[in-house]
């Protein structure tokens, strides 16, 4: 599986459990950090931790496993690397705060479908 058909299957796991806003960015052409870095915001604190671990659960399953987990103490914000793919799922105060989306803005926005 390459790493875009990653990020989409972790984008389609984030929505399996009513992630919000769930985005996927290309930023393989513009950083060395990953390929991919899909984004998604929780409702609360448990939502966090749930859709991270679906995401993880789902992609264990189709074989692809996990390199490092940070965040997981605090549920605001939870990252999974997955080495070329990077999830960040955020509460809604801290997907407000980090704004990744501005940092990377030189990104390229890929379709979720």
């Amino acid at each position: 599986m390459d790493s875009l058909q990653t990020a989409k299957l972790a984008a389609k796991a984030l929505d399996s459990k009513k992630g919000l806003d769930i985005k996927i960015i290309k930023i393989r052409d513009i950083s060395s950090i990953a390929d991919y870095f899909v984004i998604a915001t929780g409702t609360s604190n448990t939502h966090v931790k749930a859709l991270a671990d679906e995401t993880e659960y789902q992609l264990d399953n189709a074989g692809i496993s996990v390199s490092s987990i940070e965040g997981q103490r605090n549920d605001t914000w939870i990252l999974l690397d997955y080495i070329d793919v990077i999830v960040h799922v955020f509460s809604e105060e801290a997907r407000e705060y980090y704004n990744l989306e501005r940092l990377w803005e030189d990104g390229e926005e890929v379709s979720i479908e």
